[in-house]
C-alpha cells in the first residue's frame, strides 16, 4: 500500500513505521493516523513494528494548521478528528497482535506523545523529550493520555504533566518509569532495532497474548486476572513455538520459534 506521510520499510520480521513530515516536524494530521492504523493492520509477516520519526523529531502533536483557522477553537471538528481518526489508531495500537517499539528521536508532544507511549517498549534519546501541551492552547488531553499516564507514573506526576505542560526529558521519564530506556542519540535505532529484533524472533502468539492481559490486567480485577492467564495459557500451550520452548529446555539448547 502506498502511503503519503509515512514510510513503511519491512526487513525481515520487523517492520518500521517512520512518521514521515519532518518539515513539519511530523505533527499528525487526521490523515497520518488514518496511514499508521492501516499500517498495523497489514501484518503480513511482521512480528515487531518499530514506529520512529523522520529528521529531528519523533511527533509534535496534531496539525492544527491541517484543521484550518478554527482548530483551537473547533471542538466539534476536534471531536471528529478523534472520533474517526485518531481513536481508532490507538485502539489498533492497543490491539495489535504483535509487539510494538517506539524509538523517540525529538519531542513527542500532544497525540506524539500518545502513539510513542502505546508502545511495549520505548526508547528515547537523551535530547528526546515528553510533553502535553494541551494546556497551553487550552485543550484537554488526548489520544488516550488521561487514561495511561495515571497508570504509567501516578496521579500527582500525571496531573503534571497534563495540568502544568512543562516537558519531562526522556531521563526523567526513565527515572519516571514513563518509558523503557533513555539512551544516546546516536545509539537510539540500533538499540531500538536490536530490541525489536529479540521481540521479532520471540515466541510471537504467547507475546499477544502477554500484551492483552497487560490491558485488561489494567481494568480488571484480580480474579479475573487469573482466569485471563489462565485462557491465555491454554493457548499458548498448544502452540508450535511452546513444543519447540519445551524441547530446547531438556535439550539445553537456544529456542528457535516461528511465531506460530
Amino acid at each position: 500500500m502506498a502511503y503519503e506521510t509515512i514510510l513503511v520499510e519491512s526487513d525481515g520480521p520487523v517492520t518500521t513505521i517512520t512518521l514521515n513530515r519532518p518539515e513539519r516536524l511530523n505533527a499528525c494530521p487526521p490523515q497520518m493516523a488514518d496511514e499508521i492504523r492501516d499500517a498495523l493492520v497489514d501484518t503480513s509477516d511482521t512480528r515487531c513494528f518499530l514506529i520512529t520519526g523522520a529528521g529531528r523529531a519523533f511527533c509534535s502533536g496534531a496539525d492544527l494548521a491541517a484543521r484550518g483557522e478554527r482548530s483551537v477553537t473547533g471542538g466539534r471538528a476536534a471531536y471528529d478528528s478523534l472520533s474517526r481518526s485518531y481513536n481508532p489508531m490507538m485502539v489498533h495500537m492497543a490491539q495489535s497482535a504483535v509487539p510494538i517499539v517506539a524509538a523517540v528521536n525529538g519531542p513527542a508532544a500532544g497525540i506524539g506523545c500518545s502513539i510513542a507511549l502505546a508502545a511495549d517498549f520505548v526508547l528515547a534519546g537523551r535530547s528526546a523529550y515528553f510533553l502535553q501541551a494541551f494546556v497551553n492552547i487550552g485543550l484537554v488531553p488526548d489520544g488516550g493520555a488521561s487514561w495511561m499516564l495515571p497508570r504509567l507514573v501516578g496521579k500527582a506526576r500525571a496531573t503534571e504533566m497534563m495540568m502544568l505542560g512543562e516537558k519531562i526529558g526522556a531521563e526523567k521519564a526513565e527515572q519516571w518509569g514513563l518509558i523503557h530506556k533513555a539512551v544516546a542519540d546516536e545509539a537510539l535505532l540500533e538499540e531500538a532495532r536490536a530490541l525489536a529484533l529479540r521481540l521479532a524472533t520471540g515466541p510471537t502468539l504467547a507475546l499477544a497474548r502477554m500484551r492483552e492481559n497487560i490491558h485488561r490486567a489494567l481494568e480488571t480485577g484480580y480474579a479475573a486476572a487469573l482466569h485471563q492467564e489462565a485462557v491465555g495459557q491454554r493457548c499458548a500451550g498448544d502452540s508450535a513455538d511452546a513444543l519447540e520452548g519445551g524441547m530446547a529446555f531438556l535439550q539445553k539448547r537456544k529456542p528457535e520459534f516461528k511465531g506460530a
